[in-house]
């Protein structure tokens, strides 16, 4: 890989990273419901998935879906409705405090969240683009290093959406504000599929 490319590939990192998307309304979603230390297992499942994801991209895994197509139109449509019903769960989760009396709704973990990147649209094409524009060569030293920078930049810039959430719940003061903000989150989370579908 041309050393030249990193800035740019750092700049590419960090926009995409901490702009709005999926992963960054969930943890926000997820700090403002329980907090930094409980969300902590999901942001870094997030970072070590995407990470995966960018080196797998690299190495090939882009090649099965030009060989079949139509594997790409599965994972969109399989993509679609994962994400629906994630939002569903955010938009219809009871408010729950740390004194409210009753069962306690449960962070994403670890591997859900890991997992997660592989139905999420914008981690795709964050991945397909940084390994298409930025890895000429396509050695694995050069894949190396556009995952390990991602996972440098990425978790950083999703913690900032985290500690936001966990900022907001001085807000989020009574179940009627709390559940306010979760239907808005899971509305939010479905137009992010928006330029998805547009794109057919």
């Amino acid at each position: 890989m041309n050393l030249d490319l990193l800035p740019g590939l750092a700049g590419f990192a960090l926009v995409s990273s901490i702009t709005p998307g999926p992963n960054n309304l969930m943890l926000m979603a997820s700090g403002a419901n329980f907090g930094l230390r409980r969300t902590l297992p999901h942001m870094f499942g997030v970072g070590t998935g995407f990470v995966a994801m960018v080196f797998l991209v690299g190495i090939g895994l882009m090649q099965i879906f030009d060989a079949y197509p139509i594997s790409y139109t599965v994972l969109k449509y399989v993509s679609v409705a994962y994400l629906l019903w994630l939002a569903w769960k955010i938009g219809s989760a009871a408010p729950r405090f740390p004194d409210a009396p009753g069962p306690k709704a449960q962070p994403i973990t670890f591997l859900q969240a890991a997992a997660f990147q592989w139905v999420n649209p914008k981690a795709w094409s964050m991945a397909v683009t940084a390994i298409s524009i930025h890895t000429a060569d396509h050695t694995m030293a050069g894949i190396g290093l556009v995952a390990l920078l991602f996972g440098i930049i990425n978790i950083p810039s999703v913690g900032c959406w985290t500690i936001l959430g966990q900022q907001m719940r001085r807000f989020l003061t009574n179940p009627a504000r709390l559940r306010a903000f979760n239907i808005t989150m899971a509305l939010l989370l479905v137009a992010t599929l928006w330029p998805m579908l547009r794109a057919g």
